[in-house]
């Protein structure tokens, strides 16, 4: 987990690039959010470099043990190519060079073939992606980190919405991010979540007026 200070700077530049918005949003799940965050539009070098140096603070500040990063197709091939470069240029890291890989959606039959690019996976691997929504993308992870003889260490998203899954009335007992550590034992870093972005809301009177809105909404689907 990311300090305070990180958490809120995260959040700020979420607002500031239009990641992070407040209003009245239909989710693929189908449900009205009075908030949105796409990380798909950090989408400038300049964006991805800085969301890259979050990554990389998150993942220092969580001092798990990882050899390697591994980025699901297609948002986590940017995130996990950014972040790699990151490291290599963070003080912690001690000038180490941190390998990096991703699979394609379907197997290439010419080429080197297959449906991994990039270094060899071996050791302990952070699987990075963006959210965690149905968990399809860690699963899918897992199961190819393990294949190759590598260990998946933790998984690193940006936002953890610490929102429960399910129709109304029958919602799952836990949140995505917590059905992944439950069901596969791994850590999930996260440089913000829900929580920061109602500290915003509490302390910025600008965004203020959508405080109760999220507040609402937190206490119809969030995590206990």
């Amino acid at each position: 987990m990311s300090t305070g200070s990180e958490r809120s700077a995260f959040v700020q530049f979420a607002l500031n690039e239009g990641v992070l918005r407040f209003g009245s949003f239909v989710t693929k799940s189908g449900r009205t959010s009075p908030y949105f965050f796409n990380a798909g539009l950090f989408n400038s070098g300049a964006s991805v470099g800085r969301l890259a140096q979050f990554y990389a603070q998150a993942l220092v500040d969580s001092k798990l043990p990882f050899d390697m990063l591994f980025g699901p197709a297609y948002k986590g091939i940017p995130l996990a190519t950014a972040t790699a470069v990151a490291l290599a240029a963070h003080p912690a890291m001690s000038g180490r060079a941190i390998d990096f890989a991703y699979n394609r959606k379907e197997a290439k039959d010419h080429g080197e073939g297959g449906v991994l690019v990039g270094a060899p996976l071996k050791g302990k691997v952070v699987i990075i992606d963006d959210v965690i929504t149905a968990g399809t993308s860690v699963r899918e992870s897992v199961e190819i980190i393990r294949a190759a003889g590598a260990e998946p260490c933790a998984v690193l998203i940006a936002m953890d919405r610490m929102e429960r899954a399910g129709a109304d009335g029958q919602l799952s007992p836990h949140s995505a991010v917590q059905e992944v550590h439950q069901r596969y034992g791994l850590p999930v870093v996260t440089i913000a979540s829900l929580d920061d972005i109602l500290v915003l809301l509490k302390e910025n009177a600008e965004f203020a007026q959508h405080r109760e809105a999220v507040l609402a909404y937190r206490a119809r689907y969030g995590i206990q």
